[in-house]
């Protein structure tokens, strides 16, 4: 076997990503992994915490970061995406567009371009709840452990101001585009998934009415590192809020939108509902579903949640999501479809359990496959020494997307060692 047949590419730096690029790695695989965004880790580095133990993502990513770190077989390339890919199994021609960080390898993180720049951003780690500086380090424990510079954000010479700053000449504004080319034997698909564009669905009112948030702002409001440093706070005047409505199958389970189950969305709204009683032991919760859906032994974690005598789960679909009128609160209408009765109660903030979209629904992958009309990838039409992991294929949640992943590197190397 040649050591260009013994490589693979795992598309995606997740947390599935990069469990299937150590498994590969360290059964002796030399791996390559791009990811789009300025940092690995995906999804996960967002949340505050995540099933099964209900841990911070420090816990988990901290200890793949060390392995890659320490791995020689594997190499990464961050803001970077796959543009085309040739050949077939043992002898894939992949090209990548990698785009210009404009900040090299001296960079220590010291913060001295962010302190100088006197350009804002919208921070899109944090869903839009806050803005950082044009110049930032995505979170505090990205990895790689360097800044990046949103030139779209710059105005003026600010990019100049940022160079100035930097004692470590990493500042580096004629960075240009690259395009990198690799011959790898297999390929993994690990590019995971998007929120769905829940301003759709007009009559759960994010984007029109004050005090509605996604199910990801909710983890990032929660989260130590998030906007408010931890403390869940309304984003129209940064009170705590005492009344909060977690709204169930927000685009999911609707032909009009996504006609799937979303997998993980109860669970979330569930686990979010305890960050709100953690914080405030005075505080409610409703939670309004259609069927709770916690499989295994995730349904002695909803018997807790349900026993708290300030939560509610109350089954029923939510019908419209409005302002109250001369107030910041929020008027969610909906029918308990256990006594028919309809209801309509004031909240200070709503939460929506926002379905999961595969990454290939807006942007397939530059290879002929074949999709479901949700853009999930069907695996038995894969070609060979091709793999799709977890929410490429279907809704998942974290534990089973890195059991998954851990199955498919088994099948690359499989697939590499029949060439």
């Amino acid at each position: 076997m040649s050591s260009d047949n013994n490589k693979v590419l795992v598309v995606g730096g997740g947390m599935s990503g990069l469990t299937a690029a150590l498994e590969a790695a360290e059964s002796g695989a030399q791996v390559i992994i791009t990811e789009k965004l300025p940092y690995l880790g995906g999804r996960v580095a967002q949340l505050h915490r995540y099933f099964p133990k209900l841990c911070p993502p420090t816990c988990g990513l901290e200890i793949q970061f060390r392995r890659i770190r320490e791995n020689p077989r594997i190499t990464f390339h961050t803001l970077a995406e796959v543009t085309g890919v040739t050949g077939s199994v043992g002898d894939f021609q992949v090209t990548v567009q990698v785009k210009p960080r404009y900040v090299n390898d001296r960079c220590v993180a010291c913060n001295a371009c962010a302190e100088a720049c006197p350009a804002w951003r919208v921070n899109d780690f944090n869903y839009g709840l806050d803005k950082s500086k044009a110049a930032y380090l995505p979170f505090d424990m990205a990895f790689p452990q360097k800044y990046v510079i949103d030139r779209e954000a710059c105005t003026g010479d600010c990019g100049a101001k940022c160079a100035e700053a930097c004692q470590y000449g990493a500042v580096d504004l004629n960075m240009a585009p690259q395009t990198l080319t690799f011959q790898v034997g297999s390929i993994i698909l690990a590019a995971g998934w998007e929120l769905y564009d829940i301003s759709k669905v007009d009559y759960l009112g994010f984007g029109r009415v004050n005090n509605v948030i996604t199910n990801m702002q909710m983890e990032r409001l929660a989260a130590s590192n998030g906007p408010t440093g931890g403390k869940i706070l309304r984003p129209s005047d940064q009170r705590p809020p005492k009344k909060v409505a977690f709204v169930q199958c927000a685009g999911s389970r609707d032909e009009n939108h996504l006609p799937y189950c979303s997998y993980i969305c109860c669970m979330a709204s569930l686990k979010q509902a305890t960050y709100l009683r953690e914080q405030d032991p005075e505080a409610q919760a409703s939670i309004f579903y259609i069927d709770l859906r916690t499989p295994g032994r995730y349904e002695q974690f909803m018997w807790k949640v349900r026993d708290d005598e300030n939560v509610k789960l109350i089954r029923g679909k939510v019908a419209k999501v409005d302002q109250e009128p001369g107030s910041d609160n929020v008027v969610v209408t909906v029918e308990n479809t256990l006594d028919g009765k309809k209801l309509r109660e004031v909240f200070d903030l709503v939460v929506l359990a926002v379905g999961m979209v595969p990454s290939t629904k807006q942007n397939p992958f530059p290879l002929p496959l074949s999709y479901t009309p949700e853009g999930f990838v069907i695996p038995e039409l894969l070609p060979e020494g091709v793999f799709a992991v977890a929410s490429m294929k279907s809704p998942l949640d974290v534990m089973k997307s890195n059991e998954d992943a851990t199955g498919a590197a088994l099948k690359s190397l499989i697939s590499l060692s029949r060439r």
